[in-house]
């Protein structure tokens, strides 16, 4: 999905996390309420083998009490002792499927762990309806190199903190999107010029920027021409869209 006529869409990080828990179902409806075009999430795979989302780790973090605190990574962990455990959210994690069923945005789905892809694959195959809604995320390259070869029918994007660490990779961004076969780039708004963004639309990419924390960086994505901006607040950077559109009218 991509902006039209100057206008990014608006991505809900984590799902509304400025105002609800994050990865939890409440701030999926939140955000969608708000408006958002796409939510932005993360996926994990069980010790079991079921796909859960969830940002970091370990459940610390995001810990609601003690129940969810020092247990070790939560890939070790099974799906039934990821649901016992209590977040902020007063419930244990979300799986892959209850988000879908639960959501009906364009999804942007960061694989957090590598090992996730073969089960994503066999999942999508089984809900093609959710594979039609979803965009594949990843700093981890190879990991979106083998979604590539595993699931071609979902798109991918590729994530970098900053141009510079693009750049960094062998062939340069250039090399990167190639590695990933990737259609959009992700990228933090540090360092990036307009020579940069003219050579990503000579080769069609979607372009992305973040993070979205106030109205400079709004002027600054949509002078870039950004397809795409991801934002904790998604409610306040609709609103700075439409100040930035306003004072360019």
């Amino acid at each position: 999905m991509s902006g039209t006529n100057g206008t990014p869409v608006i991505v809900g990080h984590r799902g509304a996390m400025a105002h609800a828990p994050e990865n939890s179902l409440e701030g999926y409806a939140l955000a969608e309420r708000i408006g958002v075009d796409e939510i932005e999430l993360d996926v994990r795979l069980s010790a079991d083998e079921q796909l859960f989302l969830l940002h970091d780790a370990t459940l610390d973090r995001t810990a609601g009490d003690d129940s969810a605190r020092d247990r070790g990574p939560a890939g070790e962990m099974t799906l039934a002792e990821l649901q016992e455990a209590v977040l902020e959210s007063g419930r244990g994690v979300v799986t892959l499927d209850e988000m879908y069923e639960a959501t009906s945005t364009f999804i942007q789905l960061e694989i957090k762990a590598p090992e996730t892809v073969p089960y994503l694959a066999v999942y999508f195959a089984e809900h093609p309806e959710h594979a039609a809604r979803t965009m594949l995320t990843s700093f981890k390259e190879d990991a979106l190199r083998e979604a590539a070869e595993r699931i071609p029918g979902v798109p991918r994007g590729v994530i970098r903190h900053d141009m510079a660490r693009a750049e960094s990779f062998e062939g340069g961004w250039q090399g990167l999107v190639e590695h990933t076969s990737a259609t959009r780039l992700c990228l933090g708004l540090a360092g990036l010029t307009a020579e940069h963004v003219s050579a990503i639309r000579e080769r069609g990419l979607e372009l992305h920027l973040w993070p979205m924390r106030t109205l400079e960086d709004m002027r600054e994505a949509m002078g870039h021409g950004a397809d795409g901006i991801t934002a904790d607040d998604p409610a306040e950077a609709i609103r700075w869209r439409q100040e930035v559109r306003e004072g360019e009218g």
